[in-house]
């Protein structure tokens, strides 16, 4: 995948890595604006290209009384916006066959949620609105079981693929990374490391996914270490009471300081 042809991307010659980044879910029109805003800042600080993540809705969740969404037009149109206000691509996931071409003509990379991967008709669908198509890898798939679900989107006559590590399931209630698996799947597209979903803590008791947003550095380090493409992760100005995920996502108050020092681990390793 060559990200300098996603639409409205800054691409730098910094050999940087690029970051897929926002809140879990769209919960209005002025909290996306204000989270868009501030990452752009940042990342056009520091050089490192952007794209604007947002679910429109949230098809997997624990309880039935979870936040679902604000209606799939309204937060669609919220992302459109984002794009067209800051001159940023936008991703968001998608969970049916019928979603594709819908959020397809809003943004500018179709996700695919780790439960779903495997999901031929919803892969292919992604693939053929020739949108860039960004696979999470399943929490209960190897790395090198990635190759089939990139090879879907390649069979489908679409070459902008990438693949997005966000854990792997160890016991009922928690998430690893095997970084082994990072050059592994660098070998059938680019590859991104989740450093806020790969630290959930999901199957609690209350219905209620937990999370350790303090091992955020922890992780991204790694893979910054081990040549990461991208990372991606889920911000919020006031996680506590995020509408998803707020248990692992990182404050966006902390996100400068974080990307500043992934920054410096990457020109050091450029020059090794």
């Amino acid at each position: 995948m060559d990200i300098t042809l996603i639409p409205n991307i800054k691409h730098t010659d910094s050999n940087n890595f690029f970051l897929l980044a926002g809140p879990c879910s769209i919960e209005g029109e002025e909290m996306a604006m204000r989270i868009a805003e501030k990452v752009l800042e940042v990342t056009n600080k520091l050089e490192i290209p952007f794209i604007f993540k947002g679910s429109f809705k949230k098809a997997n969740r624990s309880r039935v009384d979870s936040f679902t969404g604000i209606g799939d037009e309204k937060a669609l149109k919220i992302l459109r916006k984002v794009s067209e206000t800051f001159n940023v691509p936008t991703v968001t996931d998608i969970h049916e066959v019928s979603d594709a071409e819908k959020a397809a003509q809003y943004v500018d990379v179709l996700q695919i949620p780790a439960f779903l991967v495997r999901q031929t008709d919803l892969v292919v669908a992604a693939a053929k609105t020739g949108k860039v198509v960004n696979l999470k890898k399943g929490q209960f798939m190897s790395p090198s079981a990635m190759q089939h679900a990139v090879k879907k989107v390649t069979d489908s006559g679409n070459d902008q693929v990438m693949i997005t590590d966000r854990g792997t399931m160890f016991g009922y209630q928690d998430m690893i990374v095997d970084f082994r698996g990072i050059p592994e799947m660098r070998q059938f597209a680019p590859t991104v490391l989740d450093i806020t979903h790969s630290l959930q803590q999901p199957n609690q008791t209350s219905g209620v996914t937990g999370g350790r947003p303090e091992m955020i550095e922890t992780i991204a380090r790694a893979g910054i270490v081990n040549n990461v493409d991208g990372l991606f992760l889920e911000t919020h100005f006031d996680p506590a009471n995020a509408k998803s995920d707020g248990a692992n996502m990182l404050h966006l108050n902390h996100l400068e300081g974080l990307l500043s020092n992934l920054v410096a681990i990457r020109k050091t390793i450029n020059n090794l």
